[in-house]
């Protein structure tokens, strides 16, 4: 939208959320809650926005700088609130930041889930020199600010509860606490705020009065979801959101097919695609790119992030498939009809082919293994290539690290190895052969060999344990 400037006040302390971390760091689905306004903001096409910062202003700018997390499609400028004086003292740190030829739009950092085609639609009410404020009407209003109207329906200011009157007070349309203003007109109208109310600040809402005086138009632009102009002030709210949110995730997933053994044990911290007949038992996470194909089933309190799995896997329950990020190569891959835990995890770089079986207690890192392996007991298998039908016992482990470089192992199609081995990387195993259980590898095996590394069994006949003497105890 052409035209369009924006300034995020996020400036804060949050007393009631008794932490240190400033609020609008505190997280909803995973990602701060002044991230989830600023991904709103992303889909509008906006030019620049200011974030007005204070209480723990670094902490919350440095959250935000470039390459502290996903890029953002806007010019991003930080103001600083010191001290906090009130929202309208907030947007006159801002604003010498902003062009005067556009709309600006006002937003909260601690709104998270604000839409952007609620904003869109907020901005065109003011596209023509307008004012617009987004109001919703409350069954219990107490504590927000009242949208007055006259007798014709338009809207002539916004009371703060503190300095509304019992007429007002019983108002139940109220400020949303966001506002479209014509960036022309902004700075005159700040400069005129005065904090002479119940609660000594200079309010933002003043301006809807003066607009009014000056001849601007001021137009309403209505929400009936309670739930994205819900704002955060406490861990309860926090919590409350948290699950309003996944319900509404849990609902879209199930609308397309997705079964859900529990909507109210479910969490989506991320994106997640699914195929048709997915299945997903109760309380599990899914974060960061997350695709299932058809038939993928995941067990109870598994843990998903950064993954592609194959259509007609299955993850069972307690498992945690931790993927790097994804455009860096680093998604875990598990492919068709693979078969993963009770209790497996997968890191970043693991690739399984179709039809591989990671058992229960088995770590996969940085390794590929091909269709058919098998891997099911108490093992850990980094930075190694597997081949296809090898048959990986318990117990046994990859040495890949010696202490300075990390080093590659591979085994070859059709090998067994025993369990309680050990394999010190670098080292291949050629295909066919045979690793003896208990065995030790520090050089390359044959293809079709047996390898045998441990000391040979010596039995002492007539031996007697030592026993304790009472002395002794």
């Amino acid at each position: 939208m052409a035209g369009l400037d924006v300034v995020v006040m996020a400036a804060g302390k949050g007393t009631r959320m008794k932490s240190r971390l400033p609020k609008v760091l505190h997280r909803l689905a995973g990602r701060p809650m002044v991230r989830h306004v600023l991904d709103a903001v992303a889909a509008l096409g906006a030019r620049r926005v200011v974030l007005v910062t204070g209480h723990g202003a670094e902490a919350v700018e440095a959250a935000l700088r470039p390459g502290a997390g996903q890029a953002l499609p806007f010019a991003l400028d930080f103001a600083r609130q010191e001290p906090q004086l009130g929202t309208g003292h907030a947007v006159q740190q801002a604003a010498p930041l902003l062009p005067e030829d556009g709309t600006v739009l006002v937003l909260n950092g601690d709104v998270p889930l604000i839409t952007a085609a609620t904003l869109r639609a907020l901005a065109a009410a003011a596209a023509d020199g307008a004012l617009a404020v987004l109001t919703i009407a409350l069954d219990d209003p107490s504590g927000y600010g009242r949208i007055v109207r006259d007798a014709r329906g338009a809207v002539r200011a916004i009371v703060e509860h503190k300095d509304a009157s019992a007429a007002e007070r019983a108002i139940r349309e109220t400020n949303a606490g966001m506002m479209a203003v014509p960036g022309a007109r902004l700075r005159g109208w700040l400069a005129r705020l005065h904090n002479r109310n119940a609660q000594g600040e200079y309010y933002l809402t003043d301006i809807v009065a003066l607009a009014v005086a000056d001849g601007v138009p001021v137009r309403a632009v209505t929400t009936e979801d309670a739930v994205e102009v819900a704002g955060v002030n406490s861990p309860a709210q926090l919590a409350a959101l948290e699950r309003a949110f996944q319900r509404r995730q849990a609902e879209r997933l199930m609308e397309a097919g997705v079964r859900l053994a529990d909507p109210a044990r479910f969490d989506l911290r991320g994106t997640l695609q699914c195929g048709a007949d997915v299945e997903i038992d109760v309380g599990c996470v899914f974060e960061g790119e997350v695709s299932l194909g058809e038939g993928v089933r995941i067990g109870a309190h598994c843990v998903i992030a950064d993954a592609r799995i194959a259509a007609g896997a299955v993850i069972h329950p307690f498992s945690h498939v931790a993927g790097g990020a994804v455009d860096k190569g680093g998604a875990v891959e598990v492919g068709e009809g693979a078969l993963v835990g009770p209790f497996a995890r997968l890191r970043p770089g693991a690739r399984l082919g179709a039809q591989v079986h990671i058992g229960n207690f088995v770590e996969v890192k940085n390794s590929t293994l091909a269709e058919g392996a098998k891997a099911n007991h108490l093992a850990y298998l980094g930075d190694a290539t597997v081949g296809a039908r090898v048959n990986y016992g318990a117990g046994s482990i990859t040495a890949n690290y010696d202490g300075v470089h990390k080093h590659r192992t591979v085994i070859g199609d059709d090998v067994q190895v025993g369990s309680n081995c050990v394999l010190v990387a670098p080292v291949t195993l050629g295909a066919g052969s045979t690793v003896a259980g208990g065995s030790t590898i520090t050089k390359d095996t044959p293809a079709g060999a047996l390898a045998v590394a441990r000391g040979r069994q010596v039995s002492i006949e007539h031996w007697k344990r030592p026993v304790r003497t009472a002395q002794g105890r």
